[in-house]
């Protein structure tokens, strides 16, 4: 098995720490407010490679934190009227109710920052013992930047490249503009624990690094997030965390792809920022985690109607081959199960396992009219190594009686909506006409306009 290391910036052969078990840790969610398409794709990937790991027969301890105090948190709960854990316990539990919907495993542990507050304290009074942070007048803990040789290392940057130009954070206390907070202290009437610095509160970086070796040692296998987490946030893990403990502090770095709307950045400034939730009111679960996983994991994913749509009809040319047939216990060992290892054991390459997919449906739709008593095994087979993509969950009855539901306006619904975009465009509402033929595509009708007019068609999956 070969992973893309970000930190060498190459495919490297994988050999865990300890033979047979694999540690791992991913930066999980700031609780306050729902997650977004992009924290959909980072549970998603590091889903499929825990699963898959485990398919391969190591014994995976997934660590996925949660950030259960910031200054979002404070201001949103502010902002809300409500108390902190109110605020974050009701985000947490929608969290976990995302990641359900989108078949996404609990990891194997979900430590929060509030609860390893002694283990941060800990943390940065070794920071400063080694003389790599300092207290500031002011109650703010620092890390010294330039005390830590290997800073930069994990994005290729100079110290004084980053400065030049780079935008940092402006404060008299520092000794020098490119340190960051490790502990912050405590404003008036604003949440604090007590520290050595008097009272206050974690800075983020800390948090993880506090965390991650608190449940897997100061070493460990594999550490991902998303893609915007390479820096400074996993650059300032990095030099935390082998500054107190004088040791490697992980093997293999691995980061998801960005989410792209339409083929721009996803932002709320953009009006194109959709939480999963709202994804989830309009499109079947299943179809949004397949899309997700038909990019490779390290790709960026382009999210607009025209991809579910091709999504959806993947998903039923899969559903459409188990149609019918039943499915026996044990599928047909051989080329297709070689094959599908061979492509994940190629840094996880879901594509080209979805590839093998598609070929196994194609062999089990003949086989159901040619060699009816080897269709059950195929599709076993199918079923099982789906099943490691966390796909093809349900009956194909439940999922084409679904696709089918989702296309099921009728004739005088669609001519009324036509004549809604019409107008629209009659009045130069092109943001409204778009929509209108966006929200009909995602059902299935192709609209195509002529010089004689709007005619329809609904597209066959």
């Amino acid at each position: 098995m070969h992973i893309y290391n970000t930190l060498t910036r190459r495919k490297e052969p994988f050999k865990p720490l300890v033979d047979g078990k694999v540690s791992m840790y991913v930066c999980g969610m700031t609780v306050y407010d729902y997650c977004h398409l992009g924290h959909a794709r980072v549970m998603v990937a590091f889903d499929v490679i825990t699963r898959y790991l485990r398919h391969r027969g190591y014994d995976v301890t997934y660590v996925r934190n949660i950030t259960d105090i910031d200054d979002k948190i404070l201001k949103r709960a502010e902002e809300n009227g409500e108390a902190i854990s109110s605020l974050t316990e009701r985000m947490i539990a929608a969290m976990h109710e995302d990641e359900q919907r989108l078949n996404v495993l609990p990891p194997s542990q979900e430590p929060r920052a509030t609860g390893h507050i002694g283990d941060i304290i800990r943390m940065i009074e070794t920071l400063v013992e080694k003389g790599f942070a300092y207290a500031a007048e002011n109650g703010d803990v620092y890390y010294r930047v330039r005390k830590f040789a290997d800073y930069g290392k994990l994005n290729n940057r100079q110290l004084d490249d980053m400065r030049s130009g780079a935008r940092v954070e402006v404060d008299v206390h520092k000794e020098d503009p490119l340190d960051f907070v490790l502990w912050k202290a405590a404003k008036p009437g604003e949440a604090h624990w007590h520290s050595p610095w008097g009272d206050g509160r974690p800075g983020w970086h800390i948090e993880c690094s506090a965390m991650s070796t608190c449940c897997l040692g100061d070493t460990f296998d594999i550490h991902g997030g998303g893609p915007d987490l390479t820096f400074p946030h996993h650059e300032n893990e990095i030099a935390q965390s082998e500054a107190a403990t004088g040791k490697t502090y992980v093997n293999t770095w691995m980061h998801a792809g960005a989410v792209r709307v339409n083929q721009e950045k996803m932002s709320k400034s953009l009006g194109n920022f959709f939480t999963i939730r709202d994804v989830l009111a309009e499109h079947d679960p299943e179809v949004v985690r397949y899309l997700l996983v038909a990019s490779h994991y390290r790709s960026p994913i382009n999210y607009s109607v025209d991809s579910l749509v091709e999504a959806r009809k993947s998903l039923t040319r899969l559903y459409t081959a188990l149609e019918g047939v039943v499915v026996a216990s044990e599928g047909e060992q051989g080329s297709y199960a070689e094959r599908f290892t061979a492509s994940m054991d190629d840094d996880f390459n879901t594509p080209e396992a979805l590839a093998v997919l598609f070929d196994l449906a194609r062999d089990l739709n003949r086989a159901k009219s040619d060699q009816p008593e080897a269709a059950p095994r195929l599709a076993g087979e199918l079923q099982r190594l789906a099943g490691v993509l966390g796909l093809l969950q349900q009956t194909p009855q439940a999922f084409l009686k679904g696709a089918q539901h989702s296309m099921a306006l009728n004739e005088g619904e669609i001519e009324a909506r036509i004549a809604e975009r019409q107008a629209a465009k009659a009045n130069k509402d092109f943001a409204r006409a778009d929509a209108i033929r966006d929200e009909l595509a995602a059902l299935g009708i192709v609209l195509k306009d002529s010089r004689e007019g709007t005619t329809w068609v609904i597209e066959a999956p």
